[in-house]
């Protein structure tokens, strides 16, 4: 393992223990009576990889659409979870094989061929693609793909549909390597350092608006099924309770609202204004990251949030003007302004002060049993189309027998506030509600990318150092044409 790839997982495993509180690690192998010695230990040990599909440290603690599974197949047990992440795929696997994880869930493709590991019944649909760099002649069939530079994970399906595809077409040849993530991998792409990757099409949509010049190429091969890994000589009922809770959020609808959560938001930001984004992050936010540095520190929230807010509003325009008379970069009105104390709008500090005290105050004035995240979502559409129309959406969900103290449902009942039927029983009247949905959706999607873009930037640096320096970017294995 090249020394750049220990630092980052040296990196990635502190900011894992600074995130969430793992149970105590046994040094003996879990393999026993199943189920019965996972409730005795009181946690169930699961072996992953950092990624969007996985699991990863967001803003409001660790996420990821496998992680958020299962922590509920956890709570479904009656034991609490504990997380390992290691640097490949072969990795999880040796843990599971080897009884040091129970569960192995780490974006792993079912492999009936695999020795020495039962899966569970499958999770979500998988299909390989082909992404290459913007500029390039279209790549849009196998035979685009000779001559290219093409990366792929080892040991990942991804590899294993490159492999498959070689036998049609023998003169085929990539690089995979064991210790990429799929951010690495893309990097490469946008960086010229490969002109193509095979990787899913899901992790293709979280991560296309952080590159923006990787474009989508075509789906190789048939479709794969997720799912998660258990060892061969384990007791089966641990893998029976499994697939039992996945049939259950399957059943429920859960599963449906799972996926829908975290790969169905493709296209909340259209492509070009993406691409827009990425490009002032490098250019106008520089100016203005002491002021939301400084906002944060006096109100509590994440800068990173602010800055998002900031580029929703004008994107990052100081001298920003609205025709209803809006103005400065955080968009105040001239009665906001007055009651945060702001005299002049168009000062870029001042604005972005004034926006981030407006902001908690609005976030204050909210019920206190509302919990994390749905608190800020909420405040975040009261600071667009104001408390009092978001206190009627509230209402609206207890008419309709939900629960105002979620999201979810408040962002069900905003556009009601469009319809007679609805804001004629509520004190405040009409609003165009479907507009603080979108915004607020735009917001936590630019609060994302520049989490990740702050996150990666000092990897990316490092990267590029090494490219310059004419050093191999990744320990890559050369898998070679047939022919």
């Amino acid at each position: 393992m090249s020394k750049l790839m220990t630092r980052l997982r040296r990196a990635l495993v502190l900011l894992l223990a600074l995130t969430i509180v793992l149970c105590p690690a046994q040094l003996a192998p879990h393999f026993g009576d199943g189920l019965e010695s996972i409730r005795k230990r009181d946690f169930l040990q699961v072996a992953t990889r950092g990624g969007p599909i996985t699991f990863y440290a967001g803003g409001h603690g660790p996420t990821g659409f496998e992680y958020e599974l299962m922590r509920r197949f956890a709570q479904s047990l009656e034991v609490s979870l504990s997380v390992d992440t290691e640097a490949s795929i072969g990795g999880v696997i040796d843990d599971v094989k080897r009884g040091d994880a129970d569960v192995g869930a780490a974006a792993l493709a079912l492999d009936l061929d695999r020795e020495g590991i039962r899966y569970s019944q499958p999770i979500l649909t998988l299909q390989p693609l082909v992404v290459y760099r913007r500029g390039l002649p279209p790549v849009r069939t196998l035979d685009d793909l000779l001559g290219l530079r093409i990366g792929a994970i080892a040991d990942s399906g991804n590899a294993e549909a490159l492999r498959t595809q070689q036998r049609n077409l023998p003169g085929l040849g990539w690089k995979e390597a064991e210790n990429l993530t799929i951010a690495d991998l893309m990097e490469m792409v946008e960086r010229d350092d490969l002109d193509a990757a095979v990787i899913y099409t899901q992790q293709f949509r979280l991560n296309r608006l952080f590159f923006p010049n990787v474009e989508r190429g075509f789906p190789l091969g048939k479709p794969m099924s997720l799912a998660w890994a258990f060892s061969a000589n384990q007791s089966i009922d641990l893998l029976s309770a499994a697939n039992d809770f996945l049939e259950e959020q399957r059943r429920n609808g859960d599963l449906d609202e799972l996926v829908g959560r975290y790969f169905g938001h493709d296209d909340y930001l259209e492509y070009v204004g993406a691409r827009l984004f990425i490009h002032h992050v490098g250019t106008r936010l520089p100016r203005f990251v002491p002021y939301f540095k400084e906002a944060a520190r006096e109100t509590g929230f994440d800068w990173h949030l602010l800055a998002a807010l900031g580029f929703q509003e004008s994107h990052w325009e100081a001298d920003a003007e609205s025709p209803t008379g809006v103005r400065g970069l955080m968009m105040l009105t001239h009665p906001t302004a007055d009651e945060v104390g702001i005299d002049n709008r168009l000062d870029p500090r001042q604005s972005i002060d004034g926006g981030a005290r407006y902001l908690l105050q609005v976030k204050q004035r909210l019920a206190d049993d509302i919990p994390e995240p749905d608190r800020t979502w909420m405040a975040l559409a009261a600071y667009n189309v104001g408390l009092g129309h978001l206190f009627d959406a509230q209402e609206i969900v207890r008419l309709r027998g939900g629960d105002p103290k979620r999201w979810a449902d408040v962002r069900e009942a905003l556009p009601l506030l469009q319809e007679r039927e609805w804001y004629s029983r509520v004190r405040h009247g009409y609003a165009r509600g479907g507009e603080p949905v979108i915004y607020v959706r735009n917001v936590r999607r630019y609060y994302e990318i520049l989490k990740y873009v702050n996150r990666s930037q000092q990897q990316f640096n490092q990267l590029g150092e090494r490219a310059l320096d004419g050093e191999s970017t990744a320990p890559f294995e050369i898998v070679a044409p047939l022919l």
